[in-house]
């Protein structure tokens, strides 16, 4: 077996060690392997602990009573204060006639056996901390330190018994920035047919992978370059290369990617991510030449786009709650009009349209989007005006419909005639709750409300006039600041 001491340091969790301690004082061997090999080599902390063994599963359940076994490839899983830590023996595997699955599997004693049936080198490393004894057949390491992604073996057998792996490989270029092997990407490109045998769950969670990686827009040029966009959706296929008009500085989907590295580099959530990746993807399909413009126009792209991006989600099978959020994002993301017409009203109109948890989303995605076309600056005076007005109508409202009762209320419940008096009366309670909002209570204010109606009316219209100047006053200062904030006017 070809095996040789290991170059560094590894220090590792005390429940990793006992694992491997107890297999070791049981007879057994007992090897790190995959992902955390991987990243404890790149000085990264392990997300997972995978440990491969010359035990069945029977005997490593013997060693680890309180341990499950559920599935068909020997993977036992072991309770730890670090969640569950899988114990795979040292297996075989048969064909791969659907190309997704393997037809059996055959427990080995070898490891070098096991080693040689995973997908890429990287992955493909297996250590023993108890005799610090690392395993590398395929170079794996020489691979990490010159950030290459690939395949153990022949590429096609590898590619042709998962399709899967043709995308597994474009997210570790994702996450891990790393480059993809010429031989390796070739494959790929050529076995990209097998990705017809794999389930949409199953590209769904890929996808989700890459779009929470920080080097997104890489996964998404080496998708193009293979030809295998279509297996997201073909609407992405044909966004590429689809011109736009002056506005923009890229084609569609060079402009859709860019918007999503945006989203990805200030952090968003996958939500506004999906946004990003699908919000001009009904672009193509609307694109018109204009002589009159002498450019291409796109108009109701958001409307046509809001259908195709539902039918993407669906397809992938993307939850509900995730599907009603970005469709509503991508409707409403073209937004903006002319400076003098965001009005009040219009973004109230707005909110209405999306919801309130969702507007400041849609602030993010419409940075994305302009971020995408190229043009330097992602917060031009219109778009904080924008902000500024929904903070202005988004806050603590400090008109009389913040009061738990209305005029109704007054005429119902206290017999108060209608007039201009149910309307001083309001006035005052909005200029005490505003001093203290504990006591906007339905009860609270009936009872003060009672108080109010015994007063003279020339001292009622004097706690009005003082409501109202006061109100007033409160409301100049809170836009004052919001716009300061904001730098409008």
């Amino acid at each position: 077996m070809n095996k040789s001491k290991i170059i560094k340091d590894i220090h590792l969790p005390k429940e990793i060690n006992n694992i491997l301690n107890d297999l070791n004082k049981s007879g057994y061997e007992g090897y790190l392997v995959g992902g955390c090999i991987r990243d404890i080599l790149m000085n990264k902390e392990p997300k997972d602990w995978d440990i491969t063994t010359n035990a069945r599963p029977e005997e490593i359940q013997e060693v680890f009573p309180d341990s499950f076994y559920e599935n068909n490839f020997g993977t036992v899983g072991v309770k730890t204060d670090l969640g569950v830590v899988e114990i795979t023996p040292y297996r075989l595997e048969g064909s791969y006639s659907d190309g997704r699955r393997p037809d059996t599997v055959e427990y080995t004693d070898n490891i070098e056996l096991d080693l040689g049936r995973r997908d890429f080198t990287i992955n493909s490393i297996a250590y023993n901390p108890i005799n610090e004894i690392i395993i590398d057949l395929f170079k794996g390491q020489e691979d990490i330190k010159n950030k290459i992604i690939r395949c153990v073996g022949n590429p096609d057998i590898r590619f042709s018994e998962d399709g899967l792996r043709i995308m597994r490989m474009i997210r570790f270029s994702a996450q891990l920035d790393f480059s993809i092997d010429t031989e390796t990407l070739t494959s790929a490109m050529n076995k990209r047919h097998i990705l017809d045998n794999i389930a949409k769950e199953r590209i769904r969670e890929e996808l989700c992978k890459i779009l929470m990686s920080k080097d997104a827009i890489k996964a998404f040029i080496y998708m193009n370059k293979i030809d295998i966009l279509q297996y997201i959706t073909i609407h992405l296929k044909e966004s590429v290369n689809v011109k736009q008009n002056g506005c923009h500085a890229y084609d569609v989907f060079e402009h859709l990617i860019r918007s999503l590295q945006c989203a990805i580099d200030k952090n968003y959530p996958l939500e506004i991510r999906l946004a990003a990746l699908f919000h001009d993807i009904g672009k193509p399909s609307t694109r018109v030449f204009s002589k009159e413009k002498n450019d291409f126009t796109f108009y109701n792209h958001e409307v046509v786009g809001t259908k195709i991006t539902k039918s993407i989600l669906k397809d992938l099978k993307f939850s509900h709650e995730t599907i009603e959020k970005v469709v509503k994002l991508v409707r409403w993301h073209m937004f903006f009009s002319d400076t003098e017409q965001i009005t009040h009203s219009a973004v109230r109109r707005m909110i209405s349209n999306v919801g309130r948890d969702n507007i400041w989303d849609l602030i993010n995605l419409r940075i994305c989007d302009r971020v995408g076309t190229g043009r330097p600056k992602e917060d031009p005076y219109r778009l904080r005006k924008y902000m500024s007005i929904i903070e202005e109508v988004m806050s603590d409202p400090t008109d009389v419909s913040m009061l738990k009762i209305n005029g109704n209320d007054l005429i119902n419940k206290l017999h108060v005639k209608s007039g201009p008096k149910i309307g001083k009366i309001l006035n005052v309670l909005l200029d005490r709750c505003i001093n203290d909002p504990s006591i906007n209570t339905e009860d609270s204010l009936l009872k003060m409300s009672k108080d109010l109606l015994s007063l003279e009316d020339k001292d009622l219209d004097a706690l009005n006039k003082t409501a109202l100047d006061k109100t007033k006053q409160e409301v100049e200062e809170k836009i004052k600041k919001i716009r300061s904030k904001y730098k409008v006017r």
